[in-house]
């Protein structure tokens, strides 16, 4: 019954999120010096989570992802290095990831709760626990596409 529950409600966001999305330019947290990086189509949820689950069967890293996934768990930031807001996802099918989010470089989701709907982009990295999803933000040096976190109606690059 929760499965269905969560399943139906992130359907719902991503139909939500595709008609915010499709007409307008994003709100972004912040000015940003590149606005072609600020509006995103509509995802393919579908398709994109079968692409992650894909990744995670065949180890793979690297890989540029988007989706869209109900957070479970929020995690303590991790501050080794560059900080990260940390937090877990669960995709509409089932599949879960960990969400690592630099904070040094793009606003921290604030307010972020259990239950919210966040859609990314990113780049999968592999692990046995389900994969990491990072850069999810612009690259400074250029060398990464642009990532974004979307969630209350702002966009986090």
């Amino acid at each position: 019954m929760r499965k269905t529950a969560i399943t139906a409600a992130l359907v719902l966001a991503a139909f939500l999120l595709g008609r915010q999305l499709a007409p307008a330019p994003a709100t972004t947290a912040e000015p940003q010096a590149h606005p072609e990086r600020q509006t995103a189509p509509a995802i393919d949820t579908a398709a994109s989570d079968a692409r992650i689950v894909r990744a995670f069967q065949e180890r793979q890293g690297g890989v540029a992802v988007e989706s869209i996934g109900a957070v479970i768990k929020l995690l303590p930031d991790d501050r080794d290095g560059s900080r990260h807001q940390r937090f877990l996802i669960e995709l509409a099918n089932g599949h879960t990831l960990l969400v690592a989010h630099n904070i040094d470089l793009a606003p921290r989701l604030d307010g972020l709760q259990v239950g919210d709907s966040v859609a990314f982009r990113g780049e999968y990295e592999w692990n046995a626990k389900g994969g990491v999803i990072h850069w999810t933000h612009h690259d400074p040096a250029g060398r990464h596409p642009g990532g974004w976190l979307k969630h209350d109606g702002r966009t986090f690059q």
